[in-house]
């Protein structure tokens, strides 16, 4: 199978908002996978979100593989955006602080219902895009184009 080329990804990331390159397209892809692991749905009672993360703690070791895997795709998008080392291993530390408490045997759960190593994640990149790239600023979730 041939692999696409520049020029047809590009024309696919036109017609799909979010697929592009462009740091506003990597922002809603990043604030997407980290809506899905951290804030899915709201356990009623206590009005506190829990996401994917959470529940494949449920499932021994190949769940907190997963939630590994998944943290560690929000860092590839942090490099994609130009983040330097030191916070990219930063956010490599959340993400392996997550997995190493998710792999607790029986309440590994509950340490990860409480520290939320992707919403940490998404901080330190929305702090770097808010610096070196302001054309993606958002404001009450919609972008705001500047120039």
């Amino acid at each position: 199978m041939k692999r696409p080329t520049t020029e047809k990804f590009d024309r696919l990331a036109e017609a799909m908002p979010g697929l592009g390159r462009d740091p506003a397209s990597v922002r809603k892809r990043i604030e997407a996978i980290e809506k899905l692991l951290e804030r899915m749905f709201v356990i009623p009672g206590i009005n506190r979100p829990i996401g994917l993360d959470v529940i494949l703690d449920a499932v021994p070791v190949i769940g907190d593989l997963a939630g590994a895997l998944l943290g560690s795709w929000m860092v590839w998008e942090a490099r994609n955006l130009g983040m330097s080392k030191w916070q990219m291993a930063r956010m490599f530390g959340n993400v392996g602080i997550d997995m190493l408490l998710g792999a607790i045997p029986f309440v590994g759960a509950i340490p990860d219902f409480f520290f939320r190593s992707n919403s940490r994640n998404l901080r330190l990149i929305h702090r770097h895009l808010e610096r070196h790239h302001p054309s993606a600023a958002t404001i009450d979730g919609k972008l705001v184009a500047r120039r």
